[in-house]
């Protein structure tokens, strides 16, 4: 199959011929349908977060299943999925406790360079990243990474859901747990900060502040449910929102990853208010409180079909965020107009 491989931060992806293995029990064949490019895999390129070279990237992906090892139940070839780097195994304490997104059973989310499912050259290992690897023709991933969706839905919508669009509106409704009524900030407008206004707007959010530099990201917070938008480019924006709202806000939600903005995060926040930091951040007072969120808090086989139907409502907006479609040899393009800031989301289509 083709994939593309990272060799070495700060390099251009590859596309190389890669091996993959047959389905292990409780492993499925996928054929990828389609695959996003997300900021989280840019700060791997980018060597910001380090890991086992060489590897195939990418984990926001549909796809639909090709073969099933012993054991499986869930799936079927011809079956419709989502991924989810939220592979759960079921049985550790954290998702006996509802928290699935945290599993901490080594042997199902694996950690990185412990896969041995794809190889190069003359055998040679290729890292699997995020236990899915969606930057290829193929992924061989834990049945517990996926989730089944009904045939009808159009699988490049279907991708958007594996990870931005869960990550932010679950970062909404399961971290945060936005109340009716509560002033909302958002800074970062890409496919995860648009989903939290969205999502803002879904759990009713009387005020809903969209923060970026980018005037076009602006206008589509508008049309995601944003009260109010506000260009950090002229603009000092912890002082503006405290200005706009008469002290701060109830919840705001970081969706860059940088050290500033979860500041201002916590800045803009009224007494009593929560921030949540949805970006990749490496590293109170009077009742504020500073919060992080891995993947939104997912429940994922149960949280991203609700979404689904929210779409089919019409209340989830998905079609805004597709900016455009690529092919897998265009990636490294693709990369560097995300660096840029000006696409939303961008979809690899492999069947082009």
């Amino acid at each position: 199959m083709k994939a593309a491989v990272l060799h070495a931060p700060n390099q251009p992806l590859t596309i190389e011929e890669v091996a993959i293995n047959k389905p292990s029990p409780r492993e499925v064949l996928l054929r990828t349908a389609f695959a996003g490019l997300c900021h989280s895999d840019l700060h791997f390129i980018e060597g910001l977060y380090p890991t086992p070279t060489p590897v195939v990237l990418g984990h926001e992906s549909s796809a639909v299943v090709e073969a099933v090892g012993d054991g499986v139940t869930y799936v079927k070839p011809g079956d419709q999925v989502i991924t989810c780097l939220s592979v759960f195994c079921g049985t550790c304490p954290q998702c006996l406790t509802g928290h699935p997104n945290l599993c901490e059973n080594t042997d199902v989310k694996m950690p990185p360079g412990a896969a041995r499912r794809m190889t190069w050259k003359s055998g040679e290992l290729m890292n699997q990243a995020f236990n899915l690897s969606s930057f290829a023709e193929q992924m061989l991933v834990h049945e517990n990474a996926m989730v089944k969706i009904d045939p009808d839905i159009p699988l490049d919508r279907a991708a958007l859901v594996g990870c931005g669009v869960m990550t932010g509106v679950g970062a909404v409704f399961n971290a945060a747990k936005v109340e009716p009524g509560a002033t909302v900030a958002v800074i970062g407008c890409g496919g995860v900060g648009l989903s939290a206004v969205n999502g803002a707007a879904l759990a009713g959010a009387e005020r809903i502040i969209a923060i970026d530099t980018v005037a076009s990201k602006l206008e589509l917070a508008r049309e995601l449910g944003a009260t109010d938008t506000l260009n950090a480019s002229n603009a000092d924006p912890v002082r503006a929102v405290r200005d706009m709202t008469g002290g701060g806000v109830h919840y705001s939600f970081e969706a860059l990853g940088t050290k500033a903005t979860a500041e201002q995060a916590f800045g803009m926040l009224r007494p009593g208010g929560t921030a949540t930091i949805i970006g990749m951040v490496p590293y109170f007072l009077r009742d504020r409180k500073l919060q992080g969120t891995s993947m939104g808090g997912n429940r994922f086989r149960v949280d991203m079909p609700r979404l689904l139907s929210l779409w089919r409502q019409g209340r989830l907006k998905l079609d805004h965020l597709i900016s455009g479609r690529i092919e897998l040899g265009q990636i490294n393009e693709g990369f560097a107009a995300l660096k840029s800031g000006a696409p939303v989301r961008q979809l690899i289509d492999f069947a082009a």
